[in-house]
């Protein structure tokens, strides 16, 4: 299995809500105010344990942004492409998305 380019140029099948949107854009609004926090922290040469308890914050909370998204795309992407008989291509893809969401 090859490695995902950075940007595959594929659209979503279906495109997503407006709500949809809000919510992934909300979510990761709140992890760069997360982040901002943590440069304030490293500035102000803050416990280094406190700022460690910030970062697993800040990767659990990108984790959820992900398994969001990759749930979605296994809903309508790859669905549309089992449907389309397409699916062989479709379930490669999400196998080598979810290895390097393990890494």
């Amino acid at each position: 299995m090859e490695d995902l380019p950075e940007v595959s140029g594929k659209e979503p099948v279906t495109p997503r809500t407006d709500e949809e949107k809000a919510k992934v854009l909300n979510r990761l609004k709140r992890i760069e105010g997360q982040v901002r926090g943590i440069q304030k922290m490293v500035e102000e040469d803050r416990y280094c344990v406190d700022i460690l308890v910030q970062i697993s914050a800040i990767d659990s909370a990108l984790n959820k942004v992900g398994h969001s998204l990759m749930e979605r795309h296994t809903h309508h992407c790859v669905a549309d492409a089992v449907k389309k008989g397409e699916g062989e291509e479709a379930i490669d893809e999400l196998m080598k998305v979810m290895k390097h969401f393990t890494k």
